[in-house]
């Protein structure tokens, strides 16, 4: 492969953090399918984010790895639907980082 082609991780991320920066919605005004997180007074990563900052680092990442692998296996589950999670949780992630 071209050296052209290959993009280190840092500069991958900071591509990212600019699409992110953006775009008008932060991660915790969105929901992928459903609402039953956002019809709450206090969502589950308002909690994680009161959690030390390497922990929410990591489950950020956790969950970020846990829809990329489940991706198309989960019974009526379409595999982009889990690719938008996990990119939902990438979005977090970049925000608190």
């Amino acid at each position: 492969f071209p050296v052209t082609i290959l993009m280190r991780t840092e500069e991958m991320l900071e591509m990212h953090k600019e699409l992110i920066a953006a775009e008008a919605k932060k991660a915790n005004e969105k929901q992928i399918a459903g609402d039953y997180y956002k019809t709450r007074r206090v969502q589950p990563w308002d909690v994680i984010d009161t959690f030390d900052h390497a922990q929410a680092i990591g489950f950020y990442r956790g969950n970020c790895v846990k829809y990329l692998m489940r991706a198309g296996t989960k019974k009526d589950n379409p595999a982009k639907q889990d690719y938008e999670k996990a990119l939902h949780y990438l979005e977090k992630l970049l925000e608190i980082l």
